[in-house]
């Protein structure tokens, strides 16, 4: 007898018809996936939620009558949590609106073109059918045991030299976890962060100064070329690998436009890769929520080089991805949920000294 798979029910919110007849067609495609319903308002959005009980919604943020904002909110009021993943235009106004929406739960976001051609929905429509496979097959593995670090995995250098800068690396869940993790900083840490969020081209620069208005040490993107300062947190931008390179006594960005790593630019292994180059045994290593499996790699040689790694606990995770692969690869030396990373971080570099 053939067991056919549960699909998973998408409702589509955008105030383009156009939008929404193509981005239904991509995803009724696939064989595990099914559009519901779609509406144009984030009014029909609250209703269609009520009445249909969608494991999805895709939801545009400037709307008439009610924007998705506004929708986003009420959603989050009910007791059965629904995800979202928002569309959003590539403005100012509109990355603001974005990662305020991140903030409110949202688990993730698809740069939506600014002008409304068959091409570029296509692709859009392929990053969202990418974003929610990974979401949902996480989902459906959520409750199996996973493996314990384990430290006989991997040749492990026993060394506790002062951590001189921290990589971090995160995907999906990342904008929410990497604003409470900043939050957290204490304003007299001195310790360069170096921060790849999977995020495209034209967000970073306006999330990066929404993050370092609300920590309490500077967050920057970052800029080829800058020499590294200490108490700042630098963020990859978009479409771009971040790498720490040395010239004597200091330490630059250095930008590279290369090909994408585990398919992404800016790529998680490609950082951490260069922060070990750099720094050495001195590097502490963190990996967080998300998607995929960029970074694991990362993690694993800063480990097995005598650096420290932390990974993000899958309980506090929007998507137990990379952090389990980094975990079941024996890379981690310590998991902890989110609330904890920042003060076990400063208390590492409290203990190994300068």
């Amino acid at each position: 007898m053939n067991i056919v798979a549960k699909k998973i029910r998408v409702l589509v919110i955008d105030d383009s018809s156009l939008v929404r007849t193509i981005i239904s067609d991509l995803l009724n495609k696939e064989k595990d996936i099914e559009v519901i319903a779609t509406g144009k308002t984030g009014l029909d959005c609250i209703e269609l939620v009520e009445k249909l009980r969608p494991d999805l919604v895709t939801l545009d943020i400037e709307m008439p009558v009610m924007d998705g904002i506004t929708a986003l909110i009420e959603l989050s009021k009910r007791p059965e949590k629904v995800p979202v993943i928002m569309l959003s235009v590539l403005t100012q106004k509109g990355a603001e609106a974005t990662f305020m929406a991140l903030e409110l739960g949202a688990i993730d976001f698809i740069p939506k073109p600014s002008s409304i051609l068959r091409m570029e929905l296509s692709e859009v429509g392929g990053l969202l059918i990418e974003k929610i496979h990974g979401y949902f097959h996480q989902e459906i593995s959520h409750g199996a045991k996973k493996p314990s670090p384990d430290p006989t995995q991997s040749v492990r250098k026993e060394r506790k030299d002062p951590i001189k800068a921290i990589g971090i690396g995160t995907s999906t869940g990342g904008p929410s976890a990497l604003h409470k993790f900043l939050h957290d900083i204490p304003a007299n840490f001195r310790t360069p962060i170096f921060i790849v969020q999977h995020m495209p081209a034209g967000f970073t620069k306006a999330f990066a100064d929404r993050l370092n208005d609300n920590s309490a040490i500077r967050v920057k993107e970052a800029e080829n070329g800058e020499r590294v300062e200490a108490g700042t947190a630098y963020l990859a931008p978009g479409d771009y690998h971040m790498k720490a390179t040395r010239s004597d006594l200091n330490i630059s960005i250095e930008l590279d436009h290369g090909s994408q790593v585990n398919g992404h630019r800016p790529s998680i292994d490609v950082t951490l890769d260069s922060l070990r180059l750099t720094y050495g045994t001195s590097i502490l290593g963190v990996i967080m929520t998300g998607m995929g499996k960029d970074g694991a790699h990362g993690i694993k040689a800063i480990r097995d080089g005598g650096g420290f790694t932390i990974a993000q606990d899958e309980k506090t995770s929007v998507v137990f991805g990379m952090n389990r692969q980094s975990i079941e690869m024996g890379a981690v030396d310590s998991v902890l949920p989110l609330e904890k990373i920042a003060m076990n971080i400063v208390r590492i570099i409290e203990e190994r000294g300068n």
